[in-house]
């Protein structure tokens, strides 16, 4: 029994070791400290700087008015009162906007035909209106198109009514009948249906990932170029050391990136106005599945990397696509099969979405169950591959030395 406690205590004692020893690295790398400490608290406010105005206003649009009419003018003096859009030209011709379109002076046009007024006073008439978009910015022709949506509905159910009037309908009874199913327009999740309340809750879960894959592969590139075996424990054979040598230096990643993730997905939603209507504790218990995937993921992706500046090219390359794969910026659907089962594999997927069910639509853990299992199944799996690469480093390693040491003698 006591020779067991010892051997316990010698596993503790090592794996304690190389917990210190990771932080002393980490903290003794200026370029480390940039990416764990710097990027990952400054990344969040450069992000709600840029997307600090949630939608586009007094977006200018060209008005080709051939039906020069009394109802053609109330529309647009309808759209024009609309917070979205400034009517800005006045043209003769589709040609002459057209041009104002292509020297981006406006990001719309709307068109009113000849017969748009007598098509209105026709009981059986259908009168059309033009909308063109500028698609350069989805956020132009969100602006312009769902303010202008707007107003010819408003204007619709007011052509309605008179209609019903003039065939000798009573006005409440015709209001009545336009109103059968009135309803209420409410934003879910996004209040401010802007883009940064959008997008920026999974730009805080992907800084948190990209960092630590970034840091972790710089430390790994580091020591290879500086020949140290991170693989080895003083006094002990590299390959049975494994075990305790990932632990300890995931430990070390953890320590730190529990408290900047408690910042960055807890405090800054609070501090930036961002969806933040999950329970505090349900986020606190998801972090940490999320953080020992990314860590042993990163950890894996490490011992591939040989120099320091190989996990820029990584941490650049795969940003957009960890974002898009989520399938947070682009519909999930819309992704090809197999991009999407490759996705479950990054940790990134799993933690944008569970962290956005949580935190901006107040769903509870038990709720995001898949995302919450997904990610404690990626923390065993890549486990185990980070051991196993770690140990196979070894021994390959130490095959090496061994023929080197039998050729020189």
């Amino acid at each position: 029994m006591l020779h067991f406690l010892n051997h316990i205590w010698l596993q503790l004692k090592e794996t304690g070791w190389v917990f210190t020893i990771e932080l002393r690295r980490i903290f003794r790398d200026p370029g480390v400290m940039v990416i764990f400490i710097l990027a990952t608290l400054a990344y969040p406010f450069l992000y709600k700087a840029i997307y600090w105005r949630e939608q586009i206003t007094d977006i200018p649009v060209a008005v080709v008015d051939l039906s020069r009419s009394q109802e053609s003018r109330e529309f647009l003096h309808r759209w024009n009162a609309a917070p979205d859009i400034k009517l800005a030209y006045t043209c003769a011709s589709m040609g002459e906007a057209e041009q104002l379109l292509r020297d981006q002076k406006v990001h719309g046009i709307i068109y009113f035909p000849h017969d748009y007024a007598a098509q209105l006073a026709d009981p059986l008439g259908q009168a059309h209106i033009s909308l063109y978009c500028d698609m350069s910015s989805f956020l132009y022709m969100k602006g312009i198109y769902l303010s202008c949506n707007q107003v010819m509905l408003e204007s619709m159910r007011n052509i309605q009514i008179d209609r019903y009037e003039q065939m000798g309908m009573d006005k409440e009874f015709a209001w009545a009948l336009v109103q059968d199913a009135p309803y209420s327009e409410t934003a879910l999740f996004t209040p401010t249906g802007g883009y940064g309340s959008f997008l920026i809750p999974a730009v805080l879960v992907l800084i948190l990932h990209q960092t630590l894959l970034f840091g972790i592969c710089m430390l790994g590139g580091t020591a290879r170029e500086e020949n140290k075996q991170l693989f080895r424990i003083p006094g002990r054979r590299r390959g049975w050391s494994a075990l305790r040598i990932v632990l300890g230096r995931a430990a070390a990643y953890f320590v730190i990136y529990y408290a900047l993730a408690a910042i960055l997905l807890i405090a800054l939603p609070r501090l930036f106005d961002l969806p933040h209507i999950g329970a505090v504790g349900d986020l606190l218990r998801f972090i940490v599945p999320y953080l020992l995937a990314t860590i042993f993921f990163s950890m894996c992706v490490s011992v591939f990397i040989r120099n320091r500046e190989s996990g820029l090219v990584l941490l650049i390359s795969s940003s957009l696509i960890f974002l898009f794969m989520a399938g947070i910026s682009w519909p999930k659907e819309m992704i090809p099969d197999a991009w999407r089962y490759l996705s479950y594999a990054i940790p990134y997927t799993a933690g944008a979405n569970g962290f956005i069910h949580i935190s901006s639509m107040g769903a509870s853990l038990w709720t995001t169950r898949m995302e919450y299992d997904t990610l404690w199944i990626l923390t065993g799996v890549y486990f185990i591959l980070a051991c196993c690469l770690l140990f196979i480093t070894g021994w390959l390693h130490e095959r090496t030395e061994r023929q080197q040491s039998l050729a020189h003698n």
